[in-house]
């Protein structure tokens, strides 16, 4: 497949990129003494700080981000408010709760910009399935009044059966990284599939992210070019983008991570070439909407 490359320059130059780009999915890692990963753990993070995100999309035009509570942390989401609190309106957060969180800390999220809840049955322990529709009900009905939304990161056989539930749940749903899907499955697959059938109705979200994760091949990110054209297809209006930034790479347990030196400008490129006249729509206007940006 041939590979998309795109300079800074060249991204910078681009009639449709704004200073008003949002990058819907980053990671930030703090000192391992203050911010300390929780002891079941797929991976030791890193110092990984808003600073250093900037340096790499503001001159792109991407200036604004959401941040994703990491799975290292788990329910400690100190690390995010405190990113939070520097940056104030140029970002937003995706908590992570559990039923211990009290609603009085929930209403201090939202006062510093957190807009939704992280649910993911990838990494970690493996949920049990008949639990997870009861689970997403709970954190759904707690998260209504605030206006916040689930972001749920699944695949296969359980993202096919929580696409049933989303419609009823009372409040939007987030499919992490292009809805699970694989470029070695194909379009077929049950979950992506069943995700799809909710975008063509409007009934989910999608965030057009982690497309080295989706490819066969890490390295070769242009290979999700088919997956993310079946999304643009379906549904352009509930569609957002993520780096997936610091790009987490080798890790295992109490190893520190190794971080993944992926292009942006790569990554903005194929959503280009993937998007055509949705990108403004997909890059920024999507997402403002989503995130309560005006």
């Amino acid at each position: 497949m041939k590979t998309v490359t795109l300079s800074i320059d060249q991204a910078t130059n681009m009639n449709d990129i704004s200073s008003n780009g949002i990058d819907c999915h980053i990671h930030l890692f703090g000192d391992a003494l203050r911010y300390p990963a929780i002891a079941e753990r797929s991976y030791t993070p890193t110092e990984a700080t808003l600073s250093q995100w900037r340096a790499i999309s503001e001159p792109l035009g991407v200036r604004r981000a959401v941040l994703v509570q990491p799975s290292a942390y788990g329910t400690d989401n100190a690390r995010l408010l405190h990113g939070l609190r520097k940056a104030g309106d140029m970002v937003r957060g995706i908590a992570v709760i559990d039923d211990a969180t009290p609603d009085h800390v929930l209403e201090t999220m939202h006062a510093l910009g957190v807009r939704g809840v992280r649910l993911n049955f990838v990494t970690g322990v493996s949920p049990d399935p008949h639990r997870v529709p009861a689970q997403l009900q709970a954190i759904a009905a707690r998260i209504a009044d605030l206006g916040w939304h689930l972001q749920v990161l699944a695949r296969g056989a359980l993202l096919e059966s929580i696409a049933a539930h989303v419609p009823h749940l009372g409040v939007p749903v987030v499919f992490d990284h292009m809805a699970g899907a694989r470029t070695s499955l194909g379009l077929d697959e049950p979950g992506f599939k069943a995700a799809l059938g909710l975008l063509r109705k409007g009934k989910c979200w999608i965030k057009i992210s982690g497309a080295d994760h989706v490819s066969a091949h890490r390295e070769a990110p242009e290979e999700a070019l088919t997956i993310m054209r079946s999304l643009i297809e379906a549904n352009s209006d509930q569609l957002i983008w993520g780096s997936d930034w610091p790009h987490i790479g080798k890790a295992g347990g109490p190893q520190s991570v190794e971080y993944l030196p992926i292009d942006h400008g790569r990554l903005l490129a194929l959503l280009r070439q993937a998007s055509g006249e949705a990108y403004k729509k997909i890059l920024t206007d999507n997402p403002a909407r989503l995130y309560g940006w005006t």
